[in-house]
């Protein structure tokens, strides 16, 4: 599904104009966008957390190579997904 495929089921669920469907979503979106930016957790009741994880520096090694070198340190976004997404997800495959 793509940004696109959202834009067109709001209008469908709300009945509001394809660009008024657009702009919510965007609006959604930038706002998610802006909380994560802050370093925030952004939770939705029933989907799932996605939380920035800062990981420091390590070692690594070049594959190419062999040679040895300092990956630095970095944010990490992660997203895991509520039990109740979970299941709805896995209840289609149980019989």
């Amino acid at each position: 599904m793509t940004k696109v495929d959202i834009f067109e089921k709001v209008q469908e669920c709300l009945g509001f104009t394809r660009k008024e469907s657009a702009e919510m979503v965007e609006a959604v979106f930038a706002l998610m966008k802006s909380t994560l930016e802050s370093g925030e957790t952004l939770k939705i009741s029933g989907f799932g957390n996605f939380v920035v994880k800062q990981k420091g520096d390590r070692r690594g090694r070049n594959p190419h190579t062999g040679e040895s070198l300092t990956i630095e340190a970095r944010r990490i976004l992660t997203f895991k997904p509520s039990g109740i997404l979970k299941d709805r997800i896995n209840k289609e495959l149980l019989p």
